[in-house]
């Protein structure tokens, strides 16, 4: 384990699995969202935290943040009913353990929580972002990530198809959380045909065309937007592609690095997801720790097209990965 610190605990109200991971305080505090999720097995949450948090810490140094990588999870139990006491337990238990880090750790929203959980969390620790704006915070980071991922996709087009034009492309996104359904609006505003998957067939609501999601993945298309659960790109689905460029929301998209070989040499451009995911990390901290107006921050974010870009060319000209390129330019900031 190459992380600075973990603290494993179990809440002393909610009785659950609660778990911070910092993975790096490198370039400051490590930041990183809170995820309540059902698990298998408690140390599966502990296997995500250590592999969010130290994506965190390649989104934050890649993006320019003067912020670390670190991630919270709290492992709800199989056959647990999350009743709203048990969730406001564990969002206090959650609280006081961020609170023990002494500022070195900061949480936020992430899958399973939102700025209203936020609220409750900070009765524990003011070391917490994304609070609703009457509770002075930015609120849900959803908006600026979705932004980030629809510059990404564009730099990404403009890289593989010569144009940034979406006019007539054909546009996969597999998952329709918060993020996702509003990466498909954006490529279908652009004027792309959009085809949406997810697990959740109450999502077919039949605003976009729909592809089920075992074949999500394998779906003929200009761009693939993974944007619900990582994990999605095993070595043995490469050859199964039938897509030039992959772009999207969803973290540690490759079941393991060398993935990222296999689809380049198959001729298939894959935009590091901590680069296009980046949106709502270089939002919520260029708003509520260094105080810029909305606009400069979505200047900001929209800079991630710059960078997709840049990562882009220097893959081509020097005959390596996207992720390779990604991971030195994060690296030249972690490295004193």
């Amino acid at each position: 384990m190459n992380h600075e610190e973990v603290k494993v605990r179990r809440g002393p109200r909610s009785g659950l699995a609660l778990i911070v991971a910092v993975h790096s305080r490198a370039l400051g505090p490590a930041a990183g969202g809170i995820r309540l999720r059902r698990y298998p097995d408690w140390r599966d949450g502990l296997a995500d935290a250590l592999r969010l948090s130290e994506a965190m810490t390649l989104k934050n140094a890649a993006a320019g943040l003067d912020f670390g990588g670190g991630k919270s999870v709290i492992a709800l139990e199989p056959g647990t009913s999350l009743t709203p006491e048990l969730r406001e337990a564990a969002l206090l238990d959650l609280g006081e353990m961020i609170d023990s880090f002494g500022g070195s750790y900061f949480g936020g929203p992430d899958v399973g929580t939102g700025p209203d959980d936020m609220v409750v969390v900070r009765r524990a620790t003011s070391r917490v972002f994304c609070l609703p704006a009457e509770h002075g915070g930015t609120g849900s980071s959803s908006v600026p990530t979705a932004a980030g991922v629809f510059a990404a996709v564009r730099a990404g087009a403009r890289h593989v198809f010569g144009t940034a034009d979406l006019v007539g492309r054909t546009v996969v996104v597999s998952g329709l959380g918060s993020v996702g359904g509003l990466v498909a609006r954006h490529v279908s505003e652009a004027g792309a045909r959009v085809l949406v998957s997810d697990v959740d067939p109450a999502k077919r609501t039949g605003e976009f065309e729909w592809v089920e999601p075992a074949k999500a993945l394998r779906t003929p298309a200009d761009i693939l937007v993974p944007a619900a659960v990582g994990g999605v790109l095993p070595a043995e689905l490469v050859p199964e592609l039938s897509v030039p460029l992959i772009v999207g929301p969803a973290n540690n998209q490759l079941t393991e690095d060398s993935v990222a070989g296999g689809l380049a040499a198959r001729g298939i451009v894959w935009v590091p997801d901590f680069v296009a995911s980046a949106g709502g990390a270089v939002y919520v901290l260029l708003r509520e720790v260094e105080g810029l107006s909305h606009t400069a921050a979505m200047s900001r974010v929209e800079s991630i097209g710059d960078t997709v870009s840049a990562v882009l060319t220097a893959a081509r000209d020097n005959g390596t990965t996207p992720l390779t390129e990604a991971l030195a330019r994060a690296s030249a900031r972690l490295t004193p």
